[in-house]
């Protein structure tokens, strides 16, 4: 669609709306008439909703029954760019236009009037006396730094009424004000100077600093620097008067992040992610539409933004697997990253230690630049890594900790240094078993067994998020005092952790038991300082934190990602295993990382400790090119589900039996079968998987096969190209 163009009052147009109609409608332009792209109001039976101008109408419908749009609202169009966008991702994604709109419109309070606002944040004043919900909405402003928020917002965030807020007004502890809607973020300076360079690190960023689409692959090992370098390619961007984004894969880097940002660039940028109050997703959607933010950092969904001028975008840890929209409009990030670039004239920076296999191929065969840092920045050293044959260590039945990474805890103690104890499992044991019955508790909605998480003394089903009391009796047999954790977690590992090393100070970091970003950040910041002398954390550990003191890493069980049937388990072990060796010896004291494995000579714990890590990814593009399996051949994962299990057999039979427009291309259908987790919230659920060859036209075939089959009302289907889960 072209950005020029006005459709006078009266004028035939369509408008697209976030309502699952499928499909833009036409109405009638409204009196002074409306660009393309812009947002407006329409009614749709009863109601009035909200839609985009998506270009001229169709003509379809009888031009004297068509309804008018109700008016223009006062926002910035959505420029062609990001019409384009979601045209091609809903496309490839095989998500349905209203769908993807959605991801560019869920901005609370996006279309109200321009205005002051009521906001309240701390106030001067504090109670000596306060009751728990008090403490509960104090708590919530104190963990977004003072930030203000709409009443509603702050009620609801702290799990209170809005008359536990009011009254805290009235005590002072809370202050009541009217504030411009959308003030300007503040100016990043461009101009500033950066942190100092090594020669490789400045031979980097100046390859960085490039213009028009291009995909950069910037691999460098941990602690080489890799964000310094692509900062200064943000500055490059800023300095054209362009736009930068910058994504995260967790929001819990996001807070360490901005304070290197701002002490790059004199100010902090936008942030998008959903610990940021509405008011300020609000305010940074309009000026990201207007030019007023230089630069954003978000998580995935910041893709979606109205950029006016985007000129870059880093995708960070780009092979981390939360890039991946499991839920909802099932898409990757940073493949779509990708797209975005290409239609906005950007250069993309996919920067990570260990890129996926699909950015690895992309580079090797010349679709993306490579640039590589491969030493770590100042003093510090690679880690040496070493493996724990647990076959031959004595290790107690209730005991994870082996005698020799005991041993070595002790010596890193001794030295005044800290260790780390890694193990990507959360709660305190992953299973409770009856030893009567045998039984294992599961949950009540879900094909999955409840993790005792003990600091909470609940069980917590990890799918659905169901929790429940720990019982005392069995609830298939009755039993009473039966019931025993099996397994390891991170909270039972801290447990032992007391027991064998009794006046070390421990932190557990894990995800489930920090209540906001900030206390993560206080928790790592305490950490970074000395506060702690053994570290037991799960995946979150892995990720971009940088603690000077640490010297030792212990990997409780290297073989936990080896295990199952999933295409990608050895990349992701590799992986994950570099990534938490590498946060040892980030400083001028040397790092160990020790493995404890029961297959110490498995092909991936070899790679992981040879250190060859390009023969590791020829040998595993080598196997996936012989398979036919990504990135050489395609993939798509049919999900069906529904209250009941027959019908959706007995859908996914009829499919089977239908596959022509499939087999036409090449493809292979496997299935149906029930999911790995076979019913998640009460919902069964079944999958097929397709096969295709890379060039196939999978999504065209894709569409003609379920048209020829009839979907029962009962059953959801639900389409994933490029599956990264198979669960």
């Amino acid at each position: 669609m072209s950005e020029q163009g006005f459709f006078p009052e009266g004028a035939r147009v369509s408008v697209l709306t976030a309502e699952p109609i499928g499909k833009p409608l036409d109405y009638l332009a409204p009196e002074g008439g409306c660009f393309p792209g812009a947002f407006v109001e329409v009614p749709l039976g009863p109601r009035r909703v909200v839609g985009v101008v998506w270009g001229a109408g169709d003509g379809r419908f009888e031009a004297g029954k068509l309804r008018a749009v109700a008016r223009v609202l006062d926002v910035p169009p959505m420029r062609a760019e990001l019409q384009e966008f979601l045209i091609r991702m809903g496309s490839y994604t095989m998500t349905s236009l209203p769908g993807v709109l959605r991801l560019a419109t869920r901005t609370p309070g996006l279309f109200d009037p321009p205005g002051a606002r009521r906001i309240y944040r701390l106030g001067a004043g504090m109670p000596s006396k306060l009751t728990e919900a008090r403490e509960k909405v104090l708590a919530v402003l104190r963990d977004h730094g003072g930030a203000g928020f709409y009443l509603t917002e702050l009620a609801q965030l702290a799990g209170v009424t809005p008359q536990v807020v009011k009254g805290l007004v009235k005590l002072g502890a809370i202050e009541e004000a009217e504030q411009p809607r959308d003030l300007p973020l503040p100016r990043l300076d461009f101009t500033l100077p950066g942190k100092a360079l090594s020669e490789d690190q400045a031979a980097a960023a100046a390859a960085l600093k490039g213009e028009g689409f291009g995909v950069t692959l910037l691999k460098g090992v941990t602690g080489s620097g890799k964000t310094e370098v692509y900062l200064e390619a943000v500055a490059e961007c800023l300095s054209r008067g362009r736009q930068a984004l910058v994504l995260l894969p967790e929001i819990a880097l996001t807070s360490e992040f901005l304070s290197r940002v701002e002490a790059r660039f004199g100010a902090r940028p936008g942030e998008w992610h959903s610990g940021v109050t509405e008011a300020e997703r609000r305010r940074l959607w309009r000026m990201v539409a207007t030019g007023g933010a230089q630069m954003v950092v978000g998580a995935r969904s910041a893709l979606f933004l109205p950029f006016q001028d985007l000129g870059l975008i880093v995708v960070d840890e780009e092979h981390d697997t939360s890039y991946k929209q499991e839920e909802g409009a099932l898409y990757n990030a940073r493949d779509m990253a990708v797209l975005r670039a290409s239609l906005a004239g950007s250069q993309v920076v996919l920067a990570s230690a260990t890129p996926s296999l699909e950015s690895w191929v992309n580079a090797a065969t010349g679709k993306y630049r490579r640039i590589d840092l491969a030493a770590r920045f100042g003093a510090s050293e690679l880690p040496e890594m070493r493996t724990i044959d647990m076959r031959e260590e004595r290790i107690e039945s209730v005991h994870w900790i082996s005698p020799s990474l005991v041993g070595a805890v002790l010596a890193t103690l001794s030295r005044g240094e800290q260790a780390m104890l890694f193990l990507n499992r959360r709660g305190y044991a992953p299973v409770t078993l009856c030893r009567a019955c045998g039984q294992q508790i599961g949950c009540d909605h879900c094909d999955a067994r409840m993790v005792e998480h003990r600091f909470l003394k609940r069980l917590v089903c990890h799918q659905c998020g169901e929790t429940k009391p720990i019982p005392t009796t069995c609830p298939a047999c009755g039993v009473e005092g039966k019931l025993a954790p099996v397994g390891p977690g991170v909270e039972r590992l801290a447990e032992e952790v007391a027991e064998r090393f009794p006046t070390a100070r421990v932190a557990v970091l894990s995800s489930d038991l920090f209540g906001s970003a900030r206390a993560l950040k206080e928790a790592v910041e305490s950490i970074a300082k000395g506060g702690a002398d053994i570290i037991i954390g799960t995946q979150i550990v892995a990720k971009g934190h940088n603690f000077p003191l640490l010297t030792l890493v212990g990997v409780i069980d290297a073989d936990l990602g080896l295990q199952g049937s999933d295409l990608r388990a050895a990349e992701r072990t590799f992986q994950l295993m570099r990534q938490v060796a590498g946060r040892a010896g980030r400083a001028e004291k040397p790092g160990v990382a020790l493995l404890q494995t029961y297959q110490p000579e498995h092909p991936v714990i070899r790679a992981i400790l040879g250190g060859d890590e390009e023969a590791f990814w020829k040998a595993e593009a080598e196997g996936r090119k012989v398979a036919g399996v990504p990135p050489f051949g395609r993939m798509a994962g049919i999900i069906l589900s529904g209250a009941e299990i027959e019908p959706l057999f007995a859908y996914g039979n009829d499919l089977a039996q239908h596959d022509g427009p499939l087999r036409r291309i090449g493809a292979q259908l496997f299935g149906p079968a029930p999911a790995p987790i076979a019913r998640v919230r009460g919902r069964h659920r079944v999958r097929l998987l397709i096969r295709a060859d890379k060039t196939a036209p999978l999504q065209q075939a894709i569409k003609a096969w379920l048209r020829g089959v009839k979907q029962p009302n009962s059953v959801r289907l639900a389409i994933d190209i490029d599956p990264q889960s198979f669960l």
